[in-house]
């Protein structure tokens, strides 16, 4: 399984930027997906997450900015984020669980993307 992220890059606050997780070796609806990040000197953290029934969870921080969805046909995992901040620049990863668990911990998911950057500026 490989999942390819992108869509990163240098926005204004209050801006809005998609990120784009490709998926291939696995079907992204047999499974949960889920975003997390990671700003420099802190430690990952979850942002969203998605199971094959369509559940949706989501980290305070994120909630109502932020939305998860996924392309069956395209196989591939989003993450719209609307109403940026400074605080929300990091590394975004997307990630996969095969066993479809509701989870928001980094052990919780097998497979990982290399990660895209994400920059808010003031």
């Amino acid at each position: 399984v490989q999942l390819q992220a992108s869509g990163g890059g240098l926005v204004q606050a209050r801006g809005s930027l998609r990120l784009s997780c490709v998926a291939s070796g696995r079907t992204v609806s047999r499974g949960a997906v889920a975003w997390f990040r990671q700003a420099p000197g802190k430690e990952r953290e979850f942002v969203a997450s998605m199971r094959s029934g369509g559940t949706t969870y989501y980290a305070d921080s994120v909630k109502g900015r932020f939305t998860i969805s996924r392309d069956r046909d395209k196989n591939t995992v989003y993450l719209q984020m609307n109403s940026l901040k400074p605080e929300d620049t990091a590394v975004y990863y997307c990630a996969l669980d095969p066993r479809n668990m509701p989870g928001v911990l980094i052990r919780d998911y097998d497979y990982w993307g290399q990660g895209t950057q994400v920059t808010v500026s003031s």
